[in-house]
């Protein structure tokens, strides 16, 4: 792999991390719009492959035949870099969106509703056509399920070690779900402001609880949607397209603290500006990744034409 897609895996990385501590914003939708998605869904099951025959295997002397199978199957080329960039992204945006979104709601949110409306045409265009009449009906399911889900009020449960470790592993899931926030999820049930103080201030014993949950929730689930993704691929698209569309609602400028959604009006210009912007940086990522993968199709055919060409 050559050192500028490195780069751009990093950066990639970045921006999942940042998705991830905002609140509305899904870092698995990010991931969808740079091109990266399957293969870290790819990646993830074969990590869950890995864990269960080693415990399965060596204790009875199997040996590591087949974990080792498993863990050479991941796409370590895209997932160490990727990890590399999430982390400062992550705590970036702890210490930097935190007081945004405190002190600017409406325009922050504004900047994230432009960007997420945008990013709902990767998975579109992903299905391709004609859509059946039963996706568009999963569609309009989910999209509503999203958005009665975003519109729960706020909720303030006590940190207790059992409870971070249940929230963290729903919430991971958001992880691996366009349109579903984990950061929102949190907030919902109110342990983000708990985990963001905890990543700022580096409470090991908190963060330690919730890395156990986030295991736990992938161990769970991502096999379950790399399953979806393998069989019911088009279906498994449409309803992640609904998810994004219903959660646009988490992210309506104008509310209340208790979500209630209100009609436009102060700074409408200021925020339409920012929708416009987060639109526009979307649209230049996926032009950007339609390009290079492109590119990399092109050159892959010249490759094999030359090699043909030789013989």
């Amino acid at each position: 792999m050559a050192l500028g897609e490195r780069v751009g895996h990093v950066l990639r990385g970045t921006a999942i991390g940042v998705a991830e501590a905002v609140p509305g914003i899904s870092g698995g939708t990010i991931a969808l719009v740079t091109g990266v998605y399957e293969r870290l869904i790819a990646s993830a099951g074969h990590l869950v492959n890995t864990v269960r025959y080693a415990v399965s295997d060596l204790p009875r002397g199997r040996g590591w035949t087949r974990a080792g199978h498993q863990l050479r199957q991941v796409h370590w080329e895209v997932v160490i870099p990727l990890l590399i960039g999430m982390l400062p992204g992550l705590l970036i945006a702890a210490k930097l969106l935190e007081p945004l979104l405190a002190d600017y709601p409406e325009q922050t949110r504004g900047l994230f509703f432009g960007l997420v409306l945008a990013s709902v045409l990767v998975p579109i265009s992903m299905i391709g056509r004609p859509w059946r009449a039963l996706e568009v009906g999963a569609l309009v399911a989910a999209g509503v399920a999203a958005f009665l889900l975003t519109g729960l009020p706020h909720a303030t449960i006590e940190p207790h070690p059992v409870v971070v470790l249940v929230a963290a592993a729903v919430a991971v899931c958001a992880l691996v779900l366009p349109g579903i926030s984990g950061s929102f999820l949190l907030l919902t049930v109110g342990l983000y402001e708990p985990t963001i103080s905890a990543v700022n201030n580096r409470d090991l014993g908190y963060l330690a609880v919730f890395a156990a949950g986030m295991i736990i929730g992938l161990s769970l689930f991502v096999k379950l949607l790399q399953w979806l993704l393998e069989h019911h691929r088009r279906m498994t698209l449409a309803v992640m397209t609904g998810v994004i569309l219903g959660s646009l609602r988490a992210l309506w400028p104008w509310q209340s603290e208790d979500r209630d959604l209100h009609a436009p009006g102060d700074h409408v210009l200021s925020i339409v500006a920012l929708a416009l912007v987060g639109a526009a940086v979307v649209t230049a990522m996926v032009i950007a990744e339609r390009r290079r993968l492109r590119r990399a199709a092109r050159d892959l055919t010249e490759e094999t034409y030359e090699t043909t060409h030789v013989r």
